[in-house]
């Protein structure tokens, strides 16, 4: 398809194709979609239900630091 359409762009929606084997076959532009807002919203259920179920809170060791969130942050002002 890469070579079909050149030398206009192919822009693929990916939920597991590794960027190395998309970007050898010339796609120029990979988008994940919903894809990160998923696994966000997995990681907040994940925690919901271990508070609730087991009264633990081991998931939250998972979560981004607040450091790390300042400078991410930071950076993009």
């Amino acid at each position: 398809m890469v070579r079909a359409v050149a030398p206009h762009p192919v822009n693929v929606l990916t939920l597991g194709a590794p960027t190395a084997e998309l970007t050898a076959l010339g796609v120029r532009r990979i988008s994940v979609g919903g894809a990160l807002a998923r696994v966000a919203w997995g990681a907040f259920l994940r925690a919901g239900h271990e508070m609730a179920e087991h009264g633990t809170f081991d998931s939250f060791k998972q979560g981004a630091r607040g450091g790390e969130l300042n400078r991410l942050f930071a950076s993009r002002s």
